[in-house]
C-alpha cells in the first residue's frame, strides 16, 4: 500500500504534489474548526469509512453462502419430503417377527381382526409386510361395525390435508381371495372423512400394486390415512405411500418449506450431515448404495445419533436433485469409515474409498456407466454438477482419520482431478499436514464468543487450503429456540467471513430444519409442523447476506468509540430481480445503546450513487425475542425508505440491530473512479483516527499544527 501511495505521488510535478498536501492541511484545520463550531459530529458515535476505488476491491466466491442439511429433527422424513405416511413398509421395527408396527394402529379390536408382521412382502430389501386378519364379516354372525375394520396411520404428527388439494395413493397388497378395501383421509379420530374411494379386486393372489388419487372435500392439519374392510380374510398390505401431486416440480419436496431454502438464495447445499452420515455405529451409517432406485426397493434405517427411523426417500439421488432446483452446488459429505465408536483399519478401508468413487461416478458418471446408468435410470441421464466432497464429518482426532483419508484423497485425485476435497481438520491456526482443497470449522458458542470471532480469519495464512465454515450457530441459553440476540452474534461473524473471504471459501448455519415435535437440536433456522413453518432470527439474518454470493467487497475501516460492539462490511452487489447495481453496507450494533454512525464513501463518483435507497432492520423490543406459530413475525426485517442516502450518510442504529443500507448505483463497479489520491484519503482518515480520537473532538484540535503538518507530509 505504502508503495502504491509513493508512486502516485513521485509521478506527479512537485507543484501539485505541494498544493495537494496544502490541501490536506488545510481540510484538517477546517476539521477542527468544524468540531469546534458544530454539534453535530460531537453526537458522532461512529465513523465508517469504505473506501470504493477500484484498486481496493476484490471479489467474493460465487458460494460463500449456502445451507446444510442434515437428517435431524425429522428435516426429512416428515419435513422437506413430502410424502405423509410414517413407517410405510413396515420395516421400522427392525427384520423381525412379530415386530413393532408404529405409528400404525388398528381400527376395531381383537374379536374383529389380528393384525402382525411377516416376512412375505415381495422386496427382497424390504422382506417385512403387514398381515391383517379379518374375522368378521358383511354378514353372519361375527358382523363388522359399520364402514368396517382396519388399519390408520397419523403421519408425522398428523397429516396436513387441504380441502382441493389431490393426494397419490400407492401400496401394494395381496390376498388369496378379492378384496373391497376402503381408503380414506379423515381427522385424527376417524370420524370426519376428508377424501375416500373403494379399492375393489378379483385376484390379488400376488402382490399388487395399487394406485389411486384421492381428492379432499375439507381440510385438517392433523388428518390420518385409513384402510378398512367389512369382508372377511386375510390381507397383507405393504410399502403404502401418500404423495401430495403438488410437490415442488413433482420431485417430492414440500413447497412451503422449498420456498423458505430458495429464498435464502444459497450458493451451495451439504448434505447429507452431519453425524447423520456417522452413525454411532457404521451399521446405522448412512450408506448412499441403499438410497438409489424405486423407492419401495430402499430398506431405510435406524439413525442412532438422532434416534429415528427414515425410509430414506430422501436419498442420494434427490439430494442431488434438490441441490439443481435450488441452483446451488451440491457438497456430498460421505462417510470415510469411521462412525461415533467405530473405525475401519486403513488395511481394510479401499472397500469404502470404492463405495465413495461410487457415489462419485452416481452423480457425474456418463449415463452408459455402471453408477450413471441407475442414475439416468431414475430420470436424470444429464450428469449432476458435483465439484465438492468432504471426507467425513468432524472425524480429525479419532482413530485412522488421517491414514485412511490420505487413501481417500489420493483415489479421488486420480479419478476426478477437478473435484475439490474438503478435510475434517481445522487450518485456521496452523498449517494441515495433509493435502486438501479446504478445511472444516465448526462453531457453537454463547453469543458473545461467536461475536467475537468476527477477526476468527483475520491471521489465517493467505496460502493453502481454504476454510469452509460448514457449521456455525449460537447455542446454550442465549440461543434458547431461536433469538434475537443469537443471529445478531451470527451476523457479527459472518461479517468477518465475508472480510476475509478470501481465505473462506463458504459458510453455512446449522441446523438448517427443525420439526417442532422432534427438537433433538436447538436452535434452528426453519421450524415447521405438518401444515405451517416460520423462520427464527437466524433465518432471516441469513437473508441479510443472501447478495454476498459473487458479490465485490469494498474494504471499509470503522472506528467507535464502542468498537466492541459494532461489526460493518461494505459490498457491491448486482440485484437479478431488476438487474441492478446497489452499494451495501451492513452492520451489527451488538450493544445494548443507540449509536450515531456517519458512512462516508469514498473513491467513486458521487454522481453514480443514488441520492436516496432503502434500510432494513433486523431488531426487536427485547433482545432475547423468538419467533413462534403464534407470532411468526415478531422479529423479521423489516425494510423503508432511506432518504438521504449518498457519500455521506448520517444513520441510526437501533440497539441490538442488524441494519443493511442499499444504495441503487447508476454503473457497475468497474466504471468506479479508480483516483488513487482518492484511495490515499479513504486510508489516511482512519490511520488518523486511530492517533487522533474524534470522539473526543476538543482532544483532537487541541494537537498541534506542528504534528499535523507531519503527519500529512508523512502520507
Amino acid at each position: 500500500m505504502v508503495a502504491t501511495k509513493t508512486q502516485v505521488f513521485t509521478e506527479e510535478p512537485m507543484g501539485r504534489s505541494c498544493d495537494h498536501d496544502a490541501l490536506i492541511l488545510g481540510l484538517l484545520i477546517g476539521f477542527c474548526v468544524l468540531f469546534q463550531c458544530s454539534a453535530t459530529l460531537w453526537d458522532t458515535n461512529a465513523l465508517l469509512v469504505v473506501n470504493a476505488s477500484k484498486s481496493s476491491t476484490r471479489k467474493m466466491p460465487e458460494s460463500l453462502f449456502g445451507v446444510f442439511f442434515e437428517e435431524i429433527n425429522h428435516a426429512g422424513a416428515g419435513g422437506l419430503w413430502a410424502e405423509l405416511v410414517s413407517n410405510r413398509g413396515f420395516e421400522s421395527g427392525g427384520q423381525h417377527s412379530p415386530s413393532i408396527i408404529a405409528p400404525w394402529s388398528i381400527i376395531g379390536d381383537d374379536s374383529m381382526l389380528k393384525v402382525s408382521t411377516d416376512f412375505s412382502s415381495c422386496f427382497k430389501q424390504n422382506p417385512i409386510a403387514l398381515r391383517m386378519e379379518v374375522v368378521c364379516d358383511d354378514h353372519g354372525t361375527n358382523i363388522c361395525p359399520d364402514g368396517g375394520v382396519g388399519i390408520y396411520n397419523p403421519g408425522h404428527w398428523g397429516m396436513n390435508i387441504e380441502e382441493g388439494k389431490t393426494y397419490n395413493l400407492v401400496f401394494y397388497i395381496r390376498s388369496s381371495g378379492s378384496i373391497n378395501v376402503s381408503v380414506s383421509l379423515t381427522d385424527s379420530i376417524g370420524v370426519e372423512t376428508l377424501a375416500t374411494t373403494n379399492i375393489i379386486a378379483s385376484d390379488v393372489s400376488n402382490w399388487t400394486k395399487m394406485e389411486t388419487k384421492l381428492e379432499a372435500k375439507g381440510s385438517n392439519p392433523n388428518s390420518r390415512l385409513q384402510l378398512k374392510t367389512d369382508k372377511k380374510g386375510i390381507i397383507w398390505f405393504d410399502q403404502v405411500s401418500l404423495m401430495p401431486t403438488d410437490t415442488y416440480k413433482g420431485h417430492g419436496f414440500r413447497n412451503d418449506l422449498f420456498k423458505m431454502v430458495a429464498d435464502m438464495k444459497p450458493g451451495f447445499i451439504r448434505f447429507p450431515g452431519g453425524c447423520f452420515v456417522e452413525g454411532e455405529y457404521l451399521r446405522n451409517a448412512f450408506r448412499w448404495k441403499e438410497t438409489v432406485g424405486p423407492w419401495e426397493e430402499r430398506p431405510g434405517h435406524f439413525g442412532d445419533v438422532w434416534m429415528y427411523w427414515t425410509e430414506d426417500a430422501l436419498g442420494h439421488f434427490e439430494f442431488f436433485q434438490l441441490a439443481e432446483d435450488l441452483g446451488a452446488a451440491p457438497i456430498w459429505v460421505f462417510n470415510n469409515g469411521i462412525s461415533h465408536k467405530e473405525s475401519v483399519d486403513p488395511s481394510n478401508i479401499m472397500p469404502f474409498v470404492q463405495e465413495a468413487l461410487d457415489g462419485i461416478e452416481f452423480a457425474r458418471g456418463d449415463p452408459n456407466s455402471t453408477w450413471g446408468s441407475v442414475r439416468a435410470a431414475m430420470g436424470h441421464p444429464k450428469p449432476f454438477d458435483l465439484k465438492y466432497v468432504a471426507i467425513g464429518n468432524e472425524d480429525c482426532w479419532l482413530k485412522n482419520y488421517r491414514a485412511n483419508y490420505l487413501q481417500f484423497y489420493a483415489a479421488i485425485q486420480k479419478a476426478y482431478p477437478d473435484i475439490k476435497m474438503i478435510s475434517n481438520c481445522d487450518g485456521s491456526n496452523s498449517p494441515l499436514d495433509h493435502p486438501a482443497d479446504m478445511y472444516d470449522f465448526h462453531i457453537y458458542a454463547n453469543a458473545s464468543t461467536v461475536f467475537s470471532m468476527a477477526n476468527t480469519f483475520d491471521h489465517t495464512s493467505r496460502v493453502g487450503p481454504k476454510a469452509f465454515v460448514s457449521e456455525y450457530a449460537v447455542t446454550g441459553n442465549d440461543a434458547g429456540s431461536g433469538s434475537l440476540l443469537g443471529a445478531l452474534a451470527e451476523a457479527g461473524f459472518l461479517i468477518g467471513v465475508e472480510k476475509n473471504s478470501d481465505v473462506v471459501e463458504m459458510a453455512s448455519y446449522a441446523p438448517l430444519f427443525v420439526n417442532t415435535n422432534d427438537r433433538r437440536w436447538m436452535p434452528d433456522a426453519i421450524v415447521f409442523d405438518s401444515s405451517q413453518s416460520y423462520g427464527t432470527p437466524s433465518y432471516w439474518m441469513q437473508h441479510f447476506f443472501k447478495e454476498s454470493n459473487g458479490a465485490t467487497l469494498l474494504k471499509s475501516t470503522l472506528q467507535s468509540n464502542s468498537s466492541t460492539s459494532l461489526e460493518a462490511s461494505a459490498i457491491v452487489y448486482r440485484d437479478t430481480e431488476d438487474d441492478k447495481n446497489y452499494l451495501r453496507v451492513k452492520v451489527v450494533n451488538f450493544g445494548s445503546n443507540t449509536v450515531n454512525l456517519k458512512i462516508m464513501i469514498d473513491g467513486v463518483d458521487a454522481n453514480l450513487l443514488d441520492t436516496s435507497g432503502s434500510k432494513t432492520v433486523l431488531s426487536s423490543t427485547n433482545v432475547r425475542d423468538e419467533n413462534s406459530f403464534a407470532n411468526p413475525n415478531k422479529v423479521t426485517p423489516v425494510k423503508s425508505l432511506l432518504e438521504t442516502a449518498g457519500k455521506n450518510m448520517d444513520v441510526v442504529l437501533l440497539p441490538h440491530s442488524l441494519t443493511c443500507f442499499d444504495v441503487l448505483m447508476k454503473s457497475d463497479i468497474t466504471q468506479m473512479t479508480s483516483d488513487d489520491k482518492s484511495y490515499v484519503s479513504s486510508m489516511f482518515l482512519p490511520q488518523l483516527f486511530s492517533e487522533f480520537d474524534i470522539f473526543h473532538p476538543r482532544s483532537f484540535c487541541d494537537k498541534s499544527l506542528e504534528t499535523l503538518t507531519l503527519f500529512v507530509l508523512t502520507v
